[in-house]
């Protein structure tokens, strides 16, 4: 009798502290989501189409967020994730920044792609920078943006610390410095080793964000968005999946209170988490899928190598189509060497 009370008692504690910590989280997660989204917390907005056959595509947007930097809502990174419900594989689609844009309804006066989020920032605060930047980027690759996801720099450093560091394989050796004239000079800040790499928040975040180098492979936009990716996946490592990725979650959700934004729900964003690894990368390559030229005022621009004229993004959409539309090898395993004998 004294056991099955014992039991008893530790069954109703246990009931009794499952349930209160229920709420507690769903308290937690709740004021995170008014916080960050313009979705309510019950929104289940990726859960049909993820278990559906259509792709899903999620803008990942990144800026600047403080004016010491410049340009402080334009878009530094943008990044479409595009998963196959079907083979439950995600492709990433790096879109340069300094993508021309012109005869879109949301960008009347042109300008590059990076602009687009500024200028929604202007017209209507957060949600209508993430809704106009979504927006351009669907009419130009034409794939449709059902929603994004926007974080400032200062984010993406607090949650690299919120989670120990990342760590991150780095194939080249490079030195950097932020400024043009003592780049010209030869004058480094500091640099990065070849190899493995453990990084806090602001290591990571000049990782990911460096364009000056001494190498000029890692000088370009497109060598950053690559760093970029390798940060992210870090990142995606380090949350875990199943009930190990409760503590980490919740580390990187307190980190991000105040520095992403969002129109999909906190339960939305946990369902995207599984998906945030890249089986594949399509790269808008210089030379045959995008051009280089100059605008009217001197500035460096990109625009599809095979348009016709400055608006025509035929020509990036028929690429994109053909290249998503095609199968992700799946990794064969290797055989173990045998010993002969």
């Amino acid at each position: 009798m004294r056991v099955r009370r014992v039991f008893g008692t530790a069954v109703i504690l246990l009931v009794a502290i499952t349930v209160v910590g229920s709420v507690l989280l769903w308290q937690r997660v709740s004021g995170f989501n008014q916080k960050i989204s313009s979705a309510p917390m019950a929104s289940t907005a990726l859960f049909g189409p993820l278990g559906g056959s259509a792709r899903v595509n999620v803008l990942m947007i990144g800026y600047s967020g403080e004016a010491k930097h410049g340009g402080t809502y334009l878009a530094d990174s943008l990044n479409i994730l595009s998963i196959n419900p079907a083979t439950n594989q995600t492709t990433v689609i790096p879109i340069p920044r300094d993508l021309w844009i012109q005869g879109l309804r949301e960008m009347p006066r042109g300008g590059k792609v990076n602009e687009a989020f500024a200028d929604g920032w202007t017209a209507g605060g957060w949600k209508e920078a993430g809704n106009v930047q979504a927006a351009v980027v669907s009419q130009v690759t034409g794939l449709p943006i059902q929603h994004w996801i926007s974080i400032d720099f200062a984010g993406l450093s607090a949650v690299v610390d919120a989670v120990g560091g990342v760590t991150v394989n780095n194939p080249r050796a490079f030195k950097y410095t932020w400024w043009e004239d003592t780049y010209h000079a030869q004058r480094w800040t500091s640099s990065f080793a070849k190899g493995t790499l453990h990084l806090n928040g602001d290591q990571a975040l000049t990782y990911a964000r460096v364009r000056y180098t001494s190498v000029s492979a890692e000088s370009s936009d497109f060598a950053r968005s690559v760093r970029q990716e390798r940060v992210l996946t870090a990142l995606r490592e380090k949350l875990g999946s199943g009930v190990g990725s409760l503590g980490p979650g919740l580390a990187i959700m307190d980190a991000l209170g105040n520095h992403l934004k969002t129109d999909l729900s906190a339960f939305d964003l946990f369902l995207l988490s599984g998906h945030m690894h890249a089986d594949r990368r399509l790269e808008l390559k210089l030379g045959t899928v995008l051009a280089a030229g100059r605008n009217s005022a001197g500035s460096y621009v990109l625009f599809p190598a095979a348009a016709k004229t400055l608006g025509d993004y035929a020509p990036l959409r028929r690429f994109l189509a053909a290249e998503l539309a095609k199968p992700i090898p799946t990794p064969k395993p290797t055989a173990s060497p045998t010993t002969a004998g």
